[in-house]
C-alpha cells in the first residue's frame, strides 16, 4: 500500500498545510512529475487546483526537476534543489532523486494554483481565545523561571566579584611589594655607590 506525506502551501496566505494520504488517493500521484496539476478533489480538496513543487523520497533525498525518472543519481549541481551553500563556479556532486512520483517517495510538496469554495485552514474563533489564556498562563510561570535565574544569577555574580575584588587586591600587594623591594635595592645599591666613593 502506498502511502505520501503532503505539503500544501498556499502561496496567498503563506500557511502550509499536511496531509496523510494513502489508497486510491496515494494512487493519482504516482507517475506523475514535477510541475505538473494535480485536482483537489482526488485529496478532499474540492475547488482546488496544486502543482507538484517537489518533494523527497524515503532516504531524504529531494527530488530535482531537472533529473528524469525515479531513481537516485549522482549530479554536478552548481545551484539550486540538494546544494546549500556553493561558491560561484564551483560543480558539486550531489545525490538526488528524480522528477517523478514513484511507490518510495516519501513526501510531496503541492502549491496551490487555483482556489477552492473553503480555505484550506479553518481558523477557530473560540479556540483562539482559550488559547490565548493558556499561553498567557504559560507566561506566567516563564516570567517567574527567569526572575528566580536573574536572582541567582546575580548572587553568583556576588561571589565572583569578591574573588575579583581579591585578586585584584592580591595583584595590588605585589605590586606595592615589588616597588617597596625596587626601592630598597636602589638604596642599597646607593649606599654601596656611597662607601666606594668614601674609600
Amino acid at each position: 500500500m502506498v502511502e505520501f506525506k503532503i505539503n500544501i502551501g498556499d502561496p496567498k496566505t503563506g500557511k502550509t498545510v499536511q496531509k496523510v494520504v494513502s489508497g486510491d488517493q496515494a494512487q493519482a500521484f504516482l507517475k506523475k512529475r514535477i510541475g505538473e496539476k494535480v485536482s483537489g478533489d482526488l485529496i478532499g480538496f474540492p475547488g482546488y487546483e496544486f502543482e507538484i513543487s517537489g518533494g523527497s523520497d524515503y532516504c531524504g533525498f529531494p527530488m530535482r526537476r531537472d533529473v528524469r525518472g525515479t531513481a537516485r543519481k549522482k549530479v554536478l549541481i552548481v545551484s539550486g534543489v540538494g546544494i546549500r551553500k556553493n561558491v560561484p563556479g564551483r560543480k558539486v556532486r550531489k545525490t538526488v532523486a528524480g522528477n517523478t512520483v514513484y511507490s518510495k517517495t516519501a513526501q510531496i510538496n503541492l502549491k496551490v494554483l487555483k482556489q477552492g469554495a473553503q480555505p484550506l485552514v479553518e481558523e477557530k474563533k473560540e479556540g483562539g481565545e482559550e488559547k490565548k489564556e493558556e499561553a498567557k498562563a504559560a507566561e506566567k510561570p516563564a516570567e517567574e523561571k527567569t526572575e528566580s535565574k536573574k536572582d541567582s544569577e546575580s548572587s553568583k555574580a556576588k561571589p565572583l566579584s569578591a574573588k575579583d575584588e581579591s585578586l585584584s587586591t592580591s595583584t595590588e600587594l605585589k605590586k606595592k611589594e615589588a616597588k617597596e623591594d625596587k626601592k630598597h635595592e636602589h638604596k642599597a645599591e646607593k649606599k654601596a655607590e656611597a662607601s666606594k666613593e668614601a674609600e
